[in-house]
């Protein structure tokens, strides 16, 4: 329920479907209605500044930078990891269903830092946790796209694990706990977008299993170069979507008591 329910939610609290929609009825009262004529054209020009405005500049990519930062990447020197969990996201498995290929989203570096970890420890277990992202319509599975994917890229079929049956961050971490059972002193890799890690830590130190965070997928460089305009205004509105629906995740997670803190941190 909680699934569907936050992608229902999102869908209408998503910042450009409300901009778009914002626009749409104001201009669509200016047109129709004379007495609301003003209001209806003040509120049109409003929504289309704040689409300009958060297309155009980095408004997205400095709320997305303090999640970023949250955990830098780990020296992973002298660690002997039993596995490396990926998280699902970066996959988009209705369309490589019906293309009958592995369709990779933003988030592909997921995936592919995970194959880089898997050389680098090669006794580890690499695990793909996400069975599917998708509210309607027949799709795959991301966890088995994963599969092909890596085992296309050299990675032996029997170190691949499969988490196929979370939809969410919540479910990634109590059903990655039950499907590796972890034992005290084991250590664990996590791999997901550097934004996204605040949320997943907190999620996992709430199943009780310890993880090190290794964040990918950067959207900001961290330096002045994050001030610069977008080339595309939709580059900007994208990022901004991103920002606050991981930011309303982290206030919705903390609020109904499925992480400890509001931002959780090392």
């Amino acid at each position: 329920m909680f699934f569907y329910l936050s992608k229902i939610l999102w869908f209408v609290a998503a910042p450009s479907n409300l901009l778009v929609a914002l626009t749409l009825v104001a201009t669509a009262a200016a047109c129709s209605s004379a007495r609301w004529r003003r209001a209806a054209c003040a509120s049109a020009l409003a929504g289309a500044l704040a689409l300009a405005l958060i297309g155009i500049l980095p408004v997205g990519t400095l709320l997305l930078e303090p999640l970023e930062v949250r955990f830098p990447r780990p020296d992973l020197a002298g660690l002997d990891p039993a596995g490396i969990i990926v998280l699902g996201g970066a996959i988009e498995e209705t369309i490589g269903a019906a293309r009958g290929d592995t369709h990779l989203l933003e988030g592909a570096e997921r995936l592919t830092a995970a194959v880089a970890l898997a050389r680098r420890f090669p006794n580890a277990k690499l695990v793909y946790s996400g069975q599917s992202n998708a509210l309607l319509g027949p799709g795959g599975s991301e966890s088995e796209d994963a599969r092909r994917l890596w085992v296309s890229l050299g990675i032996a079929p029997e170190r691949v694990a499969l988490e196929n049956r979370s939809r969410n961050t919540y479910e990634n971490a109590q059903f990655t706990r039950e499907l590796l059972r972890p034992e005290p002193g084991q250590r664990f890799i996590l791999v997901t977008s550097a934004y996204h890690m605040p949320r997943a830590v907190g999620l996992f130190r709430k199943a009780e299993f310890d993880v090190v965070p290794y964040p990918v997928d950067y959207r900001s460089a961290g330096t002045l170069i994050d001030l610069v305009p977008m080339r595309e205004a939709s580059q900007g509105m994208r990022a901004f979507d991103v920002a606050v629906r991981e930011w309303i995740g982290l206030v919705a997670y903390h609020l109904t008591g499925r992480i400890d803190a509001l931002l959780p941190g090392p």
